[in-house]
């Protein structure tokens, strides 16, 4: 399944992005840092970052809050990224939970239905951050039944 998730984006579980090597991503980094703003190349494209829209179905543990805040920050760490700060609400009666972690590279938020053993996510990140390889730690985490993966490019026309 996390296979599929990582198909949707043009990527597999060993190599992330076969067109692109990591001598490329430095390039790429180091040129845009230069002017400071962070912003990528992804396939030939210049933009701010990656923006996953991910949905977990038949999923676990979507109201442990101390267990969904250890996987937020194994996502951060896992992707290179900066954590600034971490809210998580739990809600009742169902044990629902929203919240998100602020990075320097953007952020991923939660919002979860345990009733309905269903999450969605919003992984966004600039620079030098993966935001793709906190598919498999979400994966991992949640053990659902399905993963659904969007990818978008964000700010494109800046």
């Amino acid at each position: 399944m996390v296979h599929d998730a990582l198909f949707q984006l043009g990527m597999d579980s060993v190599e992330l992005n076969p067109a692109q090597t990591e001598e490329s991503d430095k390039t790429h980094a180091a040129e845009a840092c230069a002017d400071k703003d962070h912003f990528i190349e992804k396939d030939g494209v210049l933009c701010a970052g990656s923006h996953l829209i991910v949905d977990l179905f038949d999923a676990e543990r979507l109201d442990d809050l101390p267990y969904i805040e250890k996987t937020l920050i194994d996502c951060v760490e896992t992707a290179g990224a900066t954590l600034l700060h971490i809210h998580l609400h739990p809600f009742e009666p169902n044990g629902g939970v929203s919240g998100v972690a602020v990075l320097a590279e953007s952020h991923i938020s939660i919002h979860s239905w345990p009733e309905r053993a269903y999450a969605a996510l919003d992984i966004f990140m600039c620079g030098d951050a993966r935001p793709e390889r906190c598919i498999n730690v979400l994966q991992e985490a949640f053990r659902p039944g399905r993963i659904d993966v969007k990818e978008l490019l964000r700010g494109k026309e800046a």
